[in-house]
């Protein structure tokens, strides 16, 4: 039986971190209190929406489904001071990382990314940055300077908009980047030593169920510092709705995704840190699966599908040892 219960919301929630390194977990215990990220659209677009490398975006996309600010984007320090409103209330934490959230967030020169990064650097209580970006869009002149903020003593934190290893489904989904492009950044990302997250999304189309697990553990091989996971929304106003409509896609069961995060979990290394366990897509704008929309039934499922198995993060991690050969080469990328 699922909690349901507000009182059990907050327990699940609690006691996810006997099995999970959770990011909020791994911020409490780097600052002694609790840290949350505040979004930001700070306007951005994107390479697969301007032409640069196609139009339309990916067949999944419709931004204003995730981010809280995607419809208008007022100034930085609005929107942080307006979520730091409604954080507070919510979680009671009083730190806060930047999340530059909405669309490619590294998509411009450097010195107006500078800009904006440090508007968002100099409100009280934002100790830090986490910049969310596709793999494609991260050259060395921006890593620097991100490279520059935890020099200074800053959180920082690069997201990356992978999805899926698998060159087959990004095509599919109209990704506009393959797998190689993400390789390429990580090598870059790993020699300025930055933290950087992963994003994933089980389900889409083209992919077999157990195909994320696969993917976390070739992004895990390589070193990743962070993974967050989501299922595939099916939302209004994209291509990927219309091939629904058609019957092209199934969506995952709730049953389904539970499996593939517990995989996932138990399989990770103890340090990694879990950004997110699910996400949820505006209501109105929602289409498939109906489950996605409940936040708390899904991290309960899941939380109870880990303590029946009672096996932790790092319970089944096995890395890649006694060789000499090249992590990328044994992987054979």
């Amino acid at each position: 039986m699922l909690f349901n219960t507000g009182q059990n919301r907050h327990k699940a929630d609690m006691n996810l971190t006997r099995y999970i390194n959770t990011f909020g977990h791994a911020m409490y215990q780097r600052y002694g209190q609790k840290v949350h990220k505040v979004s930001i659209n700070a306007a951005f677009t994107c390479p697969n929406r301007d032409g640069t490398k196609g139009i339309g975006g990916c067949t999944f996309c419709n931004n204003s489904s995730f981010s809280p600010n995607a419809k208008e984007a007022p100034q930085v320090c609005e929107q942080v001071a307006a979520g730091k409103q409604v954080i507070r209330k919510r979680t009671g934490a009083r730190k806060y990382l930047a999340y530059f959230q909405a669309y490619t967030n590294t998509y411009a020169e450097v010195s107006a990314l500078k800009t904006l990064y440090d508007q968002a650097l100099a409100i009280p209580d934002v100790i830090g940055l986490s910049i969310g970006t596709r793999p494609d869009c991260v050259p060395d002149g921006v890593l620097d300077l991100l490279a520059s903020y935890r020099d200074k003593g800053f959180e920082v934190w690069l997201e990356l908009g992978l999805q899926s290893t698998s060159d087959e489904v990004l095509r599919r989904v109209n990704r506009g980047h393959g797998f190689g492009e993400y390789v390429d950044a990580i090598q870059r990302i790993q020699l300025r030593e930055l933290q950087y997250c992963t994003h994933l999304i089980a389900g889409l189309p083209g992919e077999s169920i157990n195909a994320t697990a696969d993917s976390a553990r070739r992004v895990v091989d390589l070193g990743t510092t962070g993974i967050k996971l989501h299922p595939l929304h099916i939302v209004r106003g994209t291509q990927m709705a219309r091939e629904w409509k058609r019957g092209e896609v199934t969506p995952m069961t709730l049953n389904e995704y539970v499996q593939v995060v517990a995989d996932i979990v138990a399989k990770a290394p103890p340090e990694l840190v879990f950004h997110r366990l699910t996400g949820t897509a505006n209501r109105a704008l929602l289409l498939a699966p109906g489950w996605t929309e409940y936040k708390w039934k899904v991290l309960n499922a899941i939380y109870l599908e880990l303590a029946h198995r009672d096996l932790p993060q790092g319970a089944a991690f096995q890395a890649f040892t006694g060789s000499d050969t090249p992590l990328i080469t044994r992987l054979n990328l």
